[in-house]
């Protein structure tokens, strides 16, 4: 039995007059998050599945960590990332004649390791709306939770406001993002349907009207357009198999299949593109495929603009210098150096990443891309755009998003503040671009628009 501070075994904490107070972690995985089965060793709930959790005697920030750490063996920092808290979820338990208030927290995990304490006895990584739906838990096929996760993990889940905030990630972590999003509302209605009755048609127009708030959180993102599209058109009562699987179930598994065909997409791209990347590389920003890429491939050395005014490349920088897949120097450099650092350094190739891709092959990323590029121009330096087709537009106009005026300048003189956070890099500076399809040119990209902008359909029905 432990005697840690914020640990559920041995006595419990909290009286008839003070609730308890303890925090849950969502780790969340692919699209997926971690479920521990509660152990005979803990005080309350034995048997039960939940997310990583503990007693917060103190600071819940903190305490959620050290729980981290002791129930999976994971370091914060590390290999787990913070994303957001959410507000506590206050309840009672009457069985118990106890108060909880729970603390919500979502963290980005990269890795399915974990190495289970004496507090549980079982892990799975699942589809968060498996939490209201159970089936295939256990031995018995059935998932029985602790009371009140789904509400707790509704607290910290991906939103429609979450998306369009988020500057920190790029367009396809956040398309991914915007099918969970989807996915846990179509998966909610499909667990309501045991108290309320099916209602095909309220369902479909319900999420309808969500992926349509979905599809304008990002308008610069073409990828997430495209997901949600795709995800949309194969849910339609046309595309549905019969009546009992349109309305919110069709959405619910669409929306899991497309996140792992846009995982599966990304991958492929980032494997492909990893099998050019040798010598010195120079990128910059952050693209989660990029970095992939980079990790798979053999680079000699890798040169990384900060991107301002984020500096979102000096975290990409970090993580690629304390990587052991990467065993290379790594330099960063400011964004206003990126001509003189192709021109005095020798530099093998250009890597980037894209936000969106248009038909005639130009491309839109963060504000940097195309002065590096040009630059590779004037170099004859080959510049390489990894991204899944997915990233390609169909439409022919462009929306470039701009930051906040006080990330450039926060005096009180008079003077207008230029942020744009995205800049369009012509196609004749785009050597290649690279796929899970394997490399394209410009000259192939039309006929893939064509496919995706059959996918936006589903709108009219």
């Amino acid at each position: 039995m432990s005697d840690r501070s914020g640990s559920e075994s041995g006595n419990d904490r909290g009286s008839e007059d003070e609730p308890s107070r303890v925090v849950t972690a969502f780790l969340r995985n692919r699209g997926e998050v971690l479920l521990l089965r509660r152990s005979d060793a803990v005080g309350t709930y034995a048997g039960r599945w939940g997310g990583v959790s503990g007693f917060a005697e103190g600071d819940p920030d903190e305490q959620v960590r050290v729980e981290i750490r002791e129930e999976t063996g994971l370091e914060p920092g590390d290999t787990v990332s913070f994303v957001r808290s959410g507000r506590p979820v206050r309840f009672e338990d009457p069985d118990l004649e106890r108060e909880w208030i729970v603390h919500p927290f979502l963290f980005d995990c990269g890795t399915r390791e974990v190495e289970l304490s004496e507090e549980h006895d079982a892990l799975e990584w699942v589809a968060p709306t498996e939490m209201l739906l159970g089936g295939g838990g256990d031995a018995d096929g059935d998932r029985e939770t602790v009371p009140e996760l789904w509400t707790a993990y509704e607290r910290v889940a991906p939103t429609v406001r979450s998306i369009a905030a988020d500057d920190e990630h790029g367009a396809a972590y956040l398309s991914i993002r915007a099918l969970e999003a989807v996915r846990d509302r179509a998966g909610l209605l499909v667990g309501e349907r045991v108290n309320k009755g099916a209602d095909p048609d309220g369902e479909w127009d319900e999420l309808a009207e969500l992926a349509g708030r979905v599809l304008e959180a990002r308008p610069s993102m073409a990828v997430l357009r495209n997901r949600v599209n795709r995800a949309m058109a194969d849910a339609t009562p046309d595309a549905a198999a019969d009546g009992e699987t349109a309305g919110a179930p069709a959405v619910l598994e669409s929306t899991v299949s497309n996140i792992g065909r846009a995982l599966a997409a990304d991958d492929d791209a980032a494997t492909n593109a990893s099998e050019r990347l040798e010598g010195a590389v120079a990128t910059l920003s952050r693209s989660g495929t990029v970095l992939e890429a980079l990790r798979g491939g053999d680079p000699s050395r890798v040169f990384v603009a900060e991107s301002r005014p984020a500096r979102e490349g000096i975290t990409v920088a970090e993580e690629l210098a304390a990587d052991d897949a990467i065993d290379c120097p790594v330099a960063v450099h400011t964004d206003a150096a990126v001509a003189h650092v192709l021109s005095s350094e020798e530099v093998d190739r250009v890597v980037v990443g894209a936000d969106t891709v248009l038909a005639d092959g130009s491309v839109l990323n963060k504000t940097g891309t195309r002065t590096l590029a040009l630059a590779a121009a004037r170099e004859g330096i080959p510049v390489s755009v990894v991204a899944a087709t997915d990233k390609l537009s169909t439409r022919e106009e462009t929306n470039l998003e701009s930051g906040a005026r006080s990330d450039v300048y926060d005096g009180e003189a008079s003077i207008d503040v230029l942020n744009p956070t995205f800049d369009v890099t012509p196609a004749d500076c785009v050597t290649e671009f690279v796929t899970e399809r394997g490399s394209l040119d410009p000259g192939a990209l039309e006929g893939v628009v064509e496919t995706l902008r059959g996918f936006e359909e589903w709108r009219d029905r």
